[in-house]
């Protein structure tokens, strides 16, 4: 028979089975068993029957199968290989399977309400986990209003509807920003992009700490650095350039953090001896560059189990409570103390 013309009835006829098993069995169907299964997608697969739209969304024997969607950060190209991404991506992976889910990778990146509302739409999976807010927060809370099948990592919101399970940002940048003046640092820059909702809080929390230590707001010691190595580097290469003052950084992420030590060093400044640098997240790589960062700590695998938790244990329509997850300060070398 040739393949391209592989029908339904010639899948049963190779599988030993009637027509209306066989259609069962593409679409899943729990009154066939998992060997039967197995096998008709394995002849259809042989066969070059177009199959996959009868496929589940995940491998047989899931309870549950979760989606993973990322919108772009604030309209710039998201990178799947970031390191906090990662560690979260982990976080959920080990979640669904304790609740034996499988987890899939979209890869589709919303940026708009029609976006978010195809990605609910188009999906078989049991419910969306959205990582990420970007500047979607208004479509998210349209989205809301018409499917709950949907949780988002990301910063609470004063009007918000849907659900969101994130860090508390705003204490972890006033930590972070109370930390540099307890160590007698006077001119502390705030190092980050001022527009995605998290690095927004992680800004206030820093301006929060500058008025409880009695340090004033310098509008030069404020500079934006998108979640880059690069974009960091180069903007405290700019600060040197000015010859602005400066004796602390808080970074919003540990990439910044990153970035600045790099250009410290470079500019023949001394980390922390000159000048103390502190992070966002406690990847993997800040305890092993050097110096070590301090840095504020995420819980990607709490994080993980909540996000997991809020999406399947609210089915339907309903929205779970949004939850923070406490930040926690990790202090290495990068702060001298």
């Amino acid at each position: 028979m040739s393949r391209r013309n592989t029908r339904l009835e010639d899948l049963a006829k190779l599988a030993g089975v009637s027509i209306s098993t066989a259609s069962r069995a593409l679409n899943d169907s729990p009154a066939v068993n998992a060997r039967t299964k197995q096998l008709i997608w394995k002849l259809a697969r042989e066969h070059d029957y177009p199959f996959r739209r009868y496929m589940p969304a995940g491998p047989i024997g899931a309870d549950g199968v979760i989606a993973l969607v990322t919108p772009r950060p604030q309209g710039r190209e998201g990178r799947l290989s970031d390191p906090f991404f990662l560690e979260l991506l982990a976080g959920v992976g080990e979640a669904a399977r304790e609740r034996g889910c499988d987890v899939i990778m979209s890869h589709f990146a919303p940026t708009s309400y029609d976006d978010l509302s195809a990605a609910m739409n188009t999906s078989r999976a049991d419910g969306v986990i959205f990582l990420g807010q970007s500047f979607l927060h208004q479509s998210l809370n349209r989205l809301a209003e018409t499917d709950g099948r949907f949780v988002v990592w990301g910063a609470e919101m004063s009007d918000q509807l849907y659900c969101s399970v994130g860090s508390d940002n705003l204490a972890g940048g006033r930590r972070a920003t109370l930390h540099l003046a307890r160590l007698g640092r006077k001119r502390i820059v705030f190092l980050g992009d001022l527009d995605p909702p998290e690095a927004m809080q992680r800004h206030r929390g820093y301006l929060e700490a500058l008025a409880k230590a009695g340090l004033p707001v310098d509008p030069d010691l404020i500079m934006e650095a998108h979640f880059e190595v690069e974009s960091a580097e180069a903007s405290v290469d700019s600060l040197i350039r000015r010859g602005v003052s400066f004796d602390g950084v808080v970074c919003a992420s540990d990439q910044i953090a990153l970035g600045a030590v790099r250009a410290l060093l470079h500019a023949g400044l001394r980390v922390p001896e000159d000048v103390s640098v502190i992070g966002f997240d406690n990847v993997p790589f800040s305890r092993y560059s050097r110096p070590a960062l301090t840095t504020i700590a995420q819980d990607t695998m709490k994080a993980g189990r909540l996000l997991v938790s809020k999406l399947l244990d609210n089915p339907g329509d309903s929205v779970g409570r949004s939850e923070r997850i406490p930040t926690d300060l990790i202090v290495r070398e990068s702060c001298g103390g």
